[in-house]
């Protein structure tokens, strides 16, 4: 029995102004999923209404009152993790081990900012002896947070949770295709004790709901995590009521190996590519720029390991109809062009991957560097192969893109690795598999984006900095 989920209120569930839901599909058996409510402007302003009147005394409370109160929402998504898995799994088809990180990663997101949130202050400055000088870190207020369908839960936590830390209430606006488990999050959060009115969720597409919760006048601060052309659009809607925005955008991201790096190692590091999520994250190294004298053999280990994958088990399908037909026409055209895969390029005609939105993991392999394929943004399992010959070309390679959001560079030089890191115009750069995890700041050059998600530098995000000075005669 289809089940429909409102919108979540000022502590409560809302039903849509408007009497109308919009239908889910799970992709992974193309059957029909649950219904979500269709918002509208009128539920817009319901919601940012609540959230005005519900931060003030939030923001009075102390850094420690409010990290306690974080603690509490990361325990019940701990308790309810098997129940969030499942709705994130009916909504996206992922894999167990993915739903299972994202989850973990969910909670900690609140368990980091409750815990950093107590050392969030501002500091005195030394003018003399006839003043007293000091800043504070003060909140915006009402923080418009819209996020994407290809992880959203944990997307919804990693803006929520510094941003309420800061101070600040919350309005989320999940994708229309994959919104129930952030609803379900706030109900959680709700029973756990966060204030009423503090994270409000409005359900509904972007004209309908992201465009009206971006432009009211109350909304202190926009953040945003999608494509590069609604990120522009919200980006100027944000310019012209003069209010900042965190925007987390495309990439193609290089993934350079050199002759000496760890083949094994960095095998396993493309293949991972386009087997986490199916490719479907904006962070993938689709682009794996190796040096000529191992490229051969390199890519033959890589392409062995993507057949064997299986889908359901080592991967999940694509997450909405129209990113999959976006991905087969993108096969289309580059056959089109005169180039073929080394492997994969279709969708499954028959088997376990057939009867969902499954893709074939796929590799172009020696793909000249202004194609298309090696320059654009598939958001699927994808990945693109181009040798060099030299540090001086892999940089320049890696750095001949529209985005700059990840970079990963494999060599047995170490110095060579942090020489290479420093040069790649990216936001964040591994070199031989370092990690990027809750700590490390996260954010785009160029056309991914700009402002930063993840690290302390999130919490300075969703904070102004006022100065106070007192004269002392």
């Amino acid at each position: 029995m289809t089940v429909r989920h409102d919108h979540w209120i000022g502590g409560k569930a809302a039903a849509p102004a408007g009497g109308s839901y919009l239908p889910t599909l799970d992709p992974s058996t193309r059957e029909p999923g649950d219904e979500i409510a269709a918002g509208s402007p009128v539920d817009v302003d319901r919601a940012v209404t609540d959230a005005a009147a519900a931060q003030p005394q939030w923001a009075r409370r102390s850094g420690a009152e409010r990290g306690e109160l974080l603690h509490r929402v990361a325990d019940v998504i701990d308790t309810h993790a098997a129940e969030l898995m499942e709705l994130e799994r009916v909504a996206t088809g992922k894999i167990a081990t993915q739903l299972r990180f994202e989850v973990e990663q969910s909670a900690a997101y609140f368990r980091y900012y409750a815990g950093v949130v107590r050392a969030h202050h501002g500091r005195t400055i030394d003018l003399g002896g006839g003043s007293h000088t000091y800043t504070r870190l003060e909140p915006y207020g009402v923080v418009a947070a819209i996020t994407p369908w290809n992880l959203p839960l944990n997307q919804a936590c990693r803006a929520l949770a510094p941003a309420l830390a800061a101070g600040n209430a919350v309005v989320v606006k999940p994708s229309e295709l994959t919104s129930i488990s952030t609803v379900r999050l706030a109900r959680l959060a709700s029973e756990a004790g966060l204030p009423d009115g503090l994270f409000n969720v409005v359900t509904g597409t972007g004209p309908e709901v992201g465009t009206p919760l971006a432009a009211d006048p109350r909304v202190g601060r926009v953040t945003f995590t999608g494509s590069v052309a609604t990120g522009r659009h919200l980006a100027r809607i944000a310019a012209d009521r003069l209010v900042p925005a965190t925007l987390e955008l495309g990439g193609k991201s290089p993934l350079v190996v050199f002759a000496d790096a760890d083949l094994d190692r960095a095998a396993a590091a493309a293949v991972s590519t386009v087997a986490t999520n199916s490719g479907q994250v904006c962070s993938a190294t689709t682009r794996l720029l190796v040096e000529a004298s191992v490229h051969d053999e390199l890519v033959t280990r890589v392409v062995a390991a993507v057949e064997r994958l299986t889908p359901g088990v080592d991967f999940g399908p694509i997450i909405t109809e129209a990113q999959y037909r976006k991905v087969l026409d993108f096969f289309a055209r580059t056959l089109a062009s005169g180039l073929r895969p080394a492997t994969g390029g279709t969708a499954y005609a028959d088997g376990p991957g057939a009867k969902g939105l499954y893709i074939r993991p796929t590799v172009y392999a020696r793909v000249a560097p202004h194609l298309p394929v090696a320059r654009e943004e598939v958001f699927g399992p994808v990945l693109v192969t181009l040798p060099f010959e030299g540090e001086d070309e892999a940089l320049a390679l890696a750095n001949d893109s529209e985005y700059g959001l990840v970079g990963s560079v494999w060599s047995g030089d170490v110095a060579r690795g942090l020489r290479l890191a420093e040069r790649i115009e990216a936001g964040q750069v591994a070199v031989n598999g370092g990690p990027l995890t809750v700590e490390t700041p996260f954010g785009g050059y160029k056309a991914s984006g700009y402002g930063r998600e993840k690290g302390i530098e999130a919490l300075h995000e969703y904070a102004r900095v006022k100065t106070v000075s007192l004269s002392l005669y």
